[in-house]
């Protein structure tokens, strides 16, 4: 079958002769300022330190009383903020965006919204609201930027159907569609039925506050799609935690069915699967055979996961069975395989079936070039790669330069929307952080030599 599905992309390698390996040595720092690679090399530091990360919070409010906001606010930007995120107005969004593209590199925009799971502080649809009204400014936002210098209809922007549903319904979905013979009443095609006619949906499982609360998120939801796809950008959904995770599913699924139809022009919603749950190969094998019976375009963004002490914490407090990979040698190999599967489909399935390879793991990159190669998949085609902006540059700017298609999650607003939720991705992330030390290094020899007289290295 591969010999068969390697005919779509015949002639259309990477290379005309054979593979060559990037090199992710820091070499491309070049295209770096003196000034970026001394803060990111010191954010970097200071993101490894656990006691910064665990009470990030806590430091955050006593440096605050100590300096006063104007100088706690300077010191942020100045460092972490500046670090990690674009800005706080459209036109500093903007203005990352194409420093970005004149590096080789593309926007995926994110709103840095959070709930917690079962917190009481935001509740209430109008919190969900004010949360659709900025999913629709980014949408409009990503739009603007096909007005600067990049390929058309390759925006893609993150959506947390959290930030549009509340944690507690998605908990109860889950409870239900997770159960043998699950009610049809919460299919996919009824859900998209109910988003795209506007009719009220009423699930029997459910009482009447958590319907209403459904039909309200389901419009929602709904909305952002229409709004991203008339608007040409294609939505990545956040995966979140395994308790939340079917019920996130049922919803993208839902969407998929309304915009990923055949005559749509690909994925205009993808789903995101993590390689370090023990069931996503199987699942991510049994959703894109399920996509390409019913005809449906399938986007995938495949990440390794970063709930992994939470969710092995919540399964020893409840007794369950761990869902996560026992160890981190575990999760590269099911990277791997998940990896290797969603290649060969893009190689079967080309324009109908999109992947974001996103890692910041050099041998999985380095796996999903020389794949890419071997299979004929172009470099610019429907097959991407995806890092955190502030982090990774050294594979960032590589593959870049390289010709491929490289996207930075992008996060964006004021310091008191965006430092709660950069604390929360570190400590998401402390094994990313904590093992960034390869980039560090390399920070630091290019810092070194330059400073010992050596000048920012010169294009070959």
């Amino acid at each position: 079958m591969l010999r068969t599905c390697r005919v779509l992309y015949s002639q259309a390698g990477p290379s005309a002769g054979g593979w060559q390996p990037l090199n992710f040595d820091g070499g491309a720092f070049h295209l770096k300022g003196t000034g970026e690679l001394a803060r990111a090399l010191l954010v970097l530091r200071l993101c490894a330190w656990p006691p910064l990360v665990t009470h990030g919070l806590a430091l955050q409010a006593w440096s605050q009383r100590l300096l006063g906001s104007r100088i706690s606010g300077a010191l942020l930007r100045a460092s972490v903020y500046g670090q990690f995120v674009a800005g706080e107005t459209a036109e500093e969004v903007r203005g990352c965006v194409r420093q970005l593209q004149t590096l080789g590199l593309r926007p995926l925009l994110a709103v840095p919204t959070e709930e917690e799971p079962d917190s009481a502080a935001k509740t209430g649809e109008a919190w969900y609201e004010g949360n659709l009204s900025a999913m629709l400014q980014c949408v409009d936002l990503s739009r603007g930027l096909q007005g600067t210098p990049g390929p058309a209809r390759n925006n893609l922007m993150q959506l947390k159907v959290t930030a549009l549903t509340s944690t507690r319904l998605c908990k109860e979905l889950t409870s239900w569609v997770t159960r043998p013979g699950a009610s049809l009443e919460l299919s996919p095609e009824r859900l998209a039925e109910a988003m795209d006619s506007g009719r009220n949906l009423q699930v029997s499982c459910l009482h009447a506050e958590q319907n209403r609360h459904l039909q309200a998120a389901l419009r929602r939801l709904h909305r952002v799609a229409q709004h991203a796809r008339a608007q040409d950008v294609r939505l990545l959904v956040d995966a979140e935690y395994t308790s939340l995770n079917p019920a996130l599913s049922l919803l993208v699924a839902a969407l998929a069915a309304r915009w990923n139809g055949p005559g749509e022009g690909g994925p205009w919603v993808w789903n995101t699967y993590q390689a370090y749950l023990k069931d996503t190969h199987e699942r991510l094998g049994r959703d894109a055979e399920a996509a390409h019976r019913a005809g449906l375009a399938f986007g995938v963004k495949l990440v390794r996961g970063a709930y992994l002490d939470k969710e092995r914490a919540v399964a020893q407090l409840q007794g369950t069975e761990d869902p996560t990979q026992p160890d981190y040698e575990a999760t590269n190999r099911s990277y791997s395989r998940c990896l290797e599967l969603m290649l060969n489909q893009v190689s079967c399935h080309g324009p109908m079936c999109h992947l974001m390879v996103a890692s910041h793991n050099e041998e999985s990159v380095r796996q999903a070039t020389k794949r890419m190669w071997e299979l004929g998949i172009p470099l610019d085609g429907p097959v991407c790669f995806g890092q955190l902006l502030g982090m990774c540059d050294h594979v960032s700017l590589a593959l870049g330069q390289a010709g491929y298609a490289v996207y930075k999650s992008i996060p964006y607003g004021s310091l008191e929307e965006v430092i709660p939720y950069l604390i929360r991705r570190a400590q998401e992330n402390r094994s990313v952080l904590q093992g960034a030390r390869r980039e560090q290094d390399l920070l630091s020899q290019e810092l070194r030599r330059r400073l010992l007289g050596g000048g920012p290295r010169l294009r070959h």
